[in-house]
C-alpha cells in the first residue's frame, strides 16, 4: 500500500519524466497528491486551482501496484500541458509520447482490471458478446443495457445482457 510521501515522490518522478520528454507540464503542480476516499468511478483527476493543479487518485489506487499509481498519476499529469485540460489530441500525443518513452499505457480511460484493481463496484448487468465472449460490466441500466441490439462489440458481434444481481464479481 502506497502512502502519502510515496505517491508524492511518484508524482514528482511523473513530472520529472514527462518534462525529460520536453512535454510542457505545468511549472504550478501541487507536489502533494490529494486522496479521495470517496471516489468510486474514476481513479484520479487533475483539478485546476487559483494557484495552479492539484493531482487527486482513489483511496483505491493506493492497493495498487506502484506501476499502476505511475499511470494514473502520468494521465493526469498530462492534463496540466496547455490546452490539455480534456483527452483531445493534443493531449493524447503527449500520451502517446509517455507510453512510448516510459511504457505506460496511458489513455483516456482506464479499468480497474487493467490496473490489477477487484472493482468495488456492484454489477448489476453483464453484457457478454456472443461471438468473442468479451463481457461488459454494467452497475446500472443503461442504453446498452435497455437495447444491446442498438450496440456491437469492438469485434462486430452482437451482444447479450444477463442479470447478475449486485454482485460485485461479474463472472
Amino acid at each position: 500500500m502506497s502512502n502519502q510521501p510515496q505517491l508524492d515522490q511518484l508524482l514528482a518522478q511523473v513530472i520529472a519524466q514527462a518534462k525529460a520528454l520536453g512535454i510542457p507540464v505545468s511549472p504550478h503542480i501541487s507536489p502533494r497528491v490529494q486522496i479521495n476516499r470517496r471516489a468510486k468511478t474514476r481513479l484520479g483527476c487533475c483539478r485546476a486551482t487559483q494557484s495552479g493543479h492539484t493531482i487527486e487518485v482513489a483511496a483505491v489506487l493506493c492497493d495498487a501496484g506502484e506501476a499502476a499509481i505511475r499511470q494514473v498519476l502520468a494521465h493526469e499529469v498530462l492534463h496540466t500541458c496547455p490546452g490539455c485540460a480534456n483527452h483531445g489530441p493534443r493531449w493524447r500525443g503527449w500520451a502517446q509520447r509517455m507510453n512510448a518513452a516510459w511504457g505506460y499505457r496511458i489513455q483516456r480511460t482506464d479499468s480497474y482490471q487493467a490496473l490489477g484493481l477487484r472493482d468495488p463496484r456492484p454489477v448489476h448487468y453483464l453484457v457478454v458478446c456472443q461471438s468473442c465472449g468479451h463481457q461488459i460490466p454494467r452497475m446500472k441500466r443503461s442504453p446498452l443495457v435497455d437495447h444491446p441490439e442498438r450496440f456491437r462489440c469492438r469485434c462486430g458481434g452482437r451482444l447479450q445482457v444477463f442479470p447478475c444481481g449486485g454482485n460485485t464479481d461479474p463472472t
